[in-house]
């Protein structure tokens, strides 16, 4: 893959069973093509001391603003640790008397799901939020969940299959135990 900052090995582990499963459910979905653009999460990881992106979303590019928004975060993180974060003064006003103590209209903000998550189900940002509080690696069963936040296992599967399709969670050591996808 290759963003205009730098080229990088991206590696997406895929089921095989899985795969033959969802191929007819997948048909009418856009597909990935060479020298196109896409959005990946994943990891950086390294291998025999090459390192490469563990991907566990790679999805197309709809939106042609992504591109420019990736470019534009690709600054901003280079200015931040080529001159350090932004003085208080250039950071704007603050927040105002009307967006509340917090800045944010009362809404709570996830880190790492930003704004994605304000158009989620009630349920989709509950299973988000537990998901994020939880100190496992492996992420949390969909029992567990269900058992933590005390809802029905179904209502858990809604609310899971909403941060999936927009790739804020993702499925760890089998199809119903998931974590948060850190950016």
């Amino acid at each position: 893959m290759d963003d205009g900052t730098g080229i990088v090995e991206v590696k997406q582990w895929i089921d095989s069973e899985s795969v033959n499963d969802q191929m007819d459910t997948d048909s009418n979905k856009s597909k990935l093509v060479e020298n196109g653009y896409c959005r990946v999460w994943g990891r950086l990881k390294a291998f025999n001391n090459k390192k490469h992106v563990g991907a566990h979303v790679i999805r197309p590019i709809t939106d042609y603003n992504e591109i420019n928004y990736h470019l534009l975060e690709a600054t901003a993180v280079h200015l931040f640790f080529t001159r350090g974060p932004p003085s208080a003064g250039q950071q704007g006003q603050g927040p105002t008397a009307a967006s509340g103590a917090n800045g944010t209209n009362g809404e709570q903000q996830y880190a790492g799901g930003g704004k994605a998550l304000n158009n989620m189900s009630s349920i989709a940002k509950r299973i988000y939020k537990t998901l994020q509080d939880s100190q496992s690696n492996e992420g949390l069963h969909v029992q567990m969940i269900a058992s933590m936040i005390g809802v029905d296992v179904n209502e858990v599967y809604k609310g899971a299959e909403d941060l999936m399709s927009s790739g804020q969670i993702f499925t760890t050591v089998d199809d119903n135990t998931w974590a948060v996808l850190e950016f």
